[in-house]
């Protein structure tokens, strides 16, 4: 009976700091996003709507799916020989001030 009552208090606690976070922004730099997203704007539009079919739309997404995404590109984790090489310099700052201002296109 103890076990159970300490996986369920744990499992609280987990959840509580999940919850919690879920809607914590990554950057609160929208501002700094729209200018660096000058490099995106050929394949991704600066309006974050694609210019080319094999781009996606930005625009709209969430913050979390936008940081994995260049993080992934990043690191070498997801593939592809563009987004490898606009997402190598890119900081962690760049990373969430972008994902932040791509996000607040969706809010217009």
């Amino acid at each position: 009976m103890r076990h159970g009552t300490t996986t369920m208090i744990a499992a609280a606690v987990l959840a509580a700091c999940a919850a919690s976070t879920a809607g914590v922004s990554f950057a609160a730099d929208v501002k700094a996003g729209r200018a660096k997203a000058v490099q995106c704007q050929a394949c991704h539009g600066i309006d974050g709507l694609a210019k080319i079919p094999e781009a996606p739309n930005l625009a709209g997404q969430t913050e979390e799916y936008l940081v994995k995404a260049l993080k992934d590109f990043k690191s070498g984790a997801r593939q592809n020989d563009m987004m490898t090489l606009i997402a190598k310099p890119l900081t962690d700052a760049d990373i969430a001030n972008l994902a932040a201002y791509y996000h607040s296109l969706g809010k217009q």
